[in-house]
């Protein structure tokens, strides 16, 4: 029996893991892959955060919740606006080198964005740069590390999380058992053909969550990266946001800067707005891609490594070439209801990090505001554990379900059958042709029947498989996708209905999903300052 089980290694479950050892717990960290594979590691902005003048807690609070499109939870957006700075701090004095000038950090502006916040290592190799810090100094800690093991499903025991059934690197099914289990499993990007997430973003944490009845939130909230190389590489390499903070311009096939005419931030506004641009420019011109012009970027190989690498192994010349650019899948700001500490609605069990829903992205997540997210609620849920907290309390996006009067009991959780592994493909295709960029009822409808044939069994059950249980989560958890795009009758962020293209004010709430149940909507509080709507 161990203190803490976490189910992940990227930047939220190393946070947590590294909290609770400093805190003198037990801590087992369960990851499917090596310890250093995870999403962490492909991020290339940045960490945004307000360190100093001219920025302030409160101008970050506001580009956060303007770009959340009235779904941000406003007292989660506070903890991480306010909490950041000093998260961010604390990763350099674990180790972490961000890229500075005669001893400052050097600043770099993103999307949506009103000035300069985001911290950067190696150019466009934060991420990498941030998980090395972090599986240093877990290994340093000593806690237990287990790579290959595979969380099959939640251990519920008298109506609270125990650990988990997970299959071992030979395949045979064990208990481990924890008094407090975070899921910190990162995102769901391998729904779809084409995304910027690895292999291994399958929705495990998530879909483990769901079977068990455990609360889910905003799961129709998928953001599409606008600018992802366009070419067969899988998954498709990123081009950040910080080369439009440089100067980059978007062009159509005429080569005209269409982003001029779509906001007042052109080629910086926010990214549910340039990936519908995108994705209506190349509608118009009957083509699968546009052009990102980085041509004017001063010493490009420079700033930028990691995406000159990207795009020399393709045969482009970022300083002389025009790059092929189109949305991709890139993140899920909904995922696992949980309150300020990371508590979910099964006491025991946590979540932090992309898996989570704590309401502090809403409709549309804030340029390199994902990494700050995992180290402020890493830190977290730790402490609330360590204050002898068990279960959620009626704050932050958990306040919303709490005080609306529904109850949500967990349950032994139905571990569902294995999906044969050729499927993995098929939920792709319906669910990039179908629930991608816009949506509208008559591809909603095709997917949910899609998918939901595949859930009642009529995929070839297999073997006792990593690869059929990862199938298996990715037909919940795109089927909650659907779910939750299907019943949100409006248009608002990076959720975008063809057929109901106004966003509504009696929509500003949350669809709450628990298992296969339909979605239930929970209304928010007004917001503090209405142009966030």
């Amino acid at each position: 029996m161990t203190d803490l089980l976490v189910l992940g290694s990227g930047v939220a479950g190393l946070s947590a893991a590294l909290h609770a050892r400093a805190a003198g717990q037990s801590v087992l960290v369960l990851t499917k892959g090596e310890l250093s594979h995870s999403a962490t590691r492909f991020a290339q902005g940045g960490v945004a955060a307000a360190l100093g003048e001219p920025d302030s807690p409160e101008l970050h609070f506001r580009d956060t919740v303007v770009a959340g499109a009235g779904l941000c939870n406003e007292a989660a957006v506070e903890v991480l606006v306010r909490e950041g700075p000093d998260r961010v701090r604390e990763l350099a004095e674990l180790g972490a080198q961000f890229d500075d000038h005669e001893g400052r950090w050097l600043l770099a502006r993103e999307g949506g964005h009103s000035l300069a916040r985001v911290v950067h290592s190696g150019g466009d190799a934060t991420g990498a740069e941030i998980e090395r810090a972090l599986v240093a100094a877990t290994i340093a800690s000593g806690c237990e590390i287990r790579e290959g093991w595979f969380a099959r499903s939640l251990l519920v025991v008298d109506g609270k999380a125990a650990g988990v059934v997970a299959l071992d690197p030979s395949g045979r099914a064990v208990e481990v058992r924890a008094t407090h289990t975070v899921i910190a499993t990162g995102g769901v990007g391998q729904c779809y053909a084409v995304t910027t997430n690895p292999a291994l973003s399958t929705g495990d944490g998530i879909a483990l969550a769901l079977r068990a009845q455990v609360a889910c939130a905003d799961m129709e909230v998928v953001q599409f990266h606008p600018t992802a190389l366009h070419h067969p590489a899988m998954p498709r390499p990123l081009l950040s946001e910080a080369l439009r903070g440089e100067g980059a311009v978007l062009r159509d096939r005429a080569g005209h800067a269409f982003m001029q005419s779509e906001h007042a931030l052109a080629d910086l506004a926010p990214r549910d707005v340039v990936a519908r641009a995108i994705h209506f420019r190349m509608r118009d011109e009957g083509s699968d891609h546009v052009w990102l012009d980085a041509t004017e970027i001063d010493e490009f190989a420079k700033r930028f490594p990691t995406i000159w690498q990207a795009c020399q192994a393709v045969g482009l010349d970022p300083t002389t070439e025009w790059l092929p650019v189109a949305p991709a899948a890139h993140y899920l700001s909904g995922g696992v209801l949980a309150d300020l500490d990371g508590a979910t609605t099964l006491p025991g069990l946590w979540t932090c990090g992309e898996a989570a829903c704590s309401g502090v992205h809403g409709a549309n997540r804030l340029a390199s505001n994902s990494l700050l997210d995992g180290l402020v609620f890493g830190a977290r849920v730790v402490a609330a554990i360590d204050r002898g907290k068990l279960g959620p309390e009626p704050t932050g996006a958990m306040a919303e379900l709490l005080e609306s009067g529904w109850s949500i009991a967990a349950r032994a959780p139905d571990e569902g059958e294995p999906i044969a592994p050729r499927q993995r493909e098929v939920i792709q295709s319906t669910m990039s042709i179908d629930v991608g960029v816009v949506r509208d009822a008559d591809g909603l409808a095709l997917a949910a029947k899609s998918l939901g044939s595949m859930l009642e069994g009529s995929g070839a059950p297999v073997g006792n498989t990593v690869a059929a249980f990862e199938v298996a989560n990715l037909a919940v958890v795109a089927a909650s996708i659907v779910a939750g795009a299907t019943a949100r009758l409006e248009s608002r962020g990076a959720h975008t209905r063809a057929d109901f293209p106004a966003t509504e004010p009696a929509q500003r709430g949350r669809y709450v999903q628990t298992g296969s149940e339909a979605p239930r909507f929970v209304v928010m509080s007004p917001p503090r300052d209405e142009a966030a709507t």
